[in-house]
């Protein structure tokens, strides 16, 4: 199984995945056909038109699954898949209602097929959208999503800030009410940054880091670089070395 997970398509001072295009194409590995998934946002041409902009220079040609008669059989015949970000119930719905969902998931598990999902787009790799950031805009049948890896992951991750006077919930304290009533690791990427699953390991990439949440745990910090693979476990050990 092979993914790329990204916090983030826009970084500040940078061009639509600007700061993540060498390991977009490291992780294609010379494919230069990708399959685009436009439904987190409302304009499924422009977002695959500012997709295929990005990509052209590497090489890269992007089609929108909109576009095809059948989106499912598009899914099936493609060897990798972005699925952007933007609102992440408008666009779990819209997986399930279509039929991708199951698609996307079946074809990754067996290895047919890359993934990479950026903001919302890395949410769906998850058990369940519910450490998204989102408004809930539109009602899924479910929360499950892609079921991808077996933890959580909350993308644009916020670090509480002490001298904000700012009186709502953080992002850590949301992310611990999610562990009240679930026992599911939550990984917290920071903008600018990554996850690289390939082959049973896992690494963090980027600008920037991560931070990992558990329950009864302390929150635990990762950088670039760091291995990760513990994750994929479905049960993390909190004693192995940062």
């Amino acid at each position: 199984m092979n993914l790329l997970l990204l916090s983030n398509s826009r970084t500040h001072g940078r061009g639509f995945l600007e700061h993540a295009l060498d390991e977009v194409t490291d992780f294609l590995g010379g494919r230069s056909n990708l399959l685009f998934v436009p439904y987190a946002l409302r304009d499924h041409d422009a977002y695959t038109a500012t997709v295929a902009d990005a990509l052209r220079p590497a090489g890269i040609t992007v089609t929108g699954v909109h576009t095809a008669a059948d989106p499912v059989a598009a899914v099936r015949a493609a060897e990798a898949v972005f699925v952007g970000g933007g609102n992440s119930f408008r666009l779990l719905k819209t997986l399930r209602d279509t039929g991708i969902r199951d698609a996307v998931h079946d074809r990754v598990r067996a290895g047919a097929l890359r993934y990479m999902g950026s903001s919302a787009g890395t949410n769906m790799a998850c058990p369940t959208l519910r450490t998204t950031n989102d408004m809930p805009i539109a009602e899924p049948d479910s929360f499950t999503a892609l079921d991808l890896v077996p933890f959580q992951i909350n993308p644009h991750y916020l670090d509480p800030d002490p001298s904000s006077t700012h009186m709502g919930e953080t992002r850590q304290q949301r992310i611990e009410e999610f562990l009240e009533q679930n026992d599911v690791p939550v990984l917290g990427i920071r903008e600018g940054a990554w996850l690289r699953v390939s082959d049973g390991s896992a690494r963090l990439g980027g600008l920037s880091g991560a931070r990992l949440f558990a329950r009864g745990a302390e929150p635990r910090e990762f950088v670039p670089g760091d291995d990760v693979t513990f994750l994929l476990s479905g049960t993390p050990r909190f004693d192995v070395p940062a």
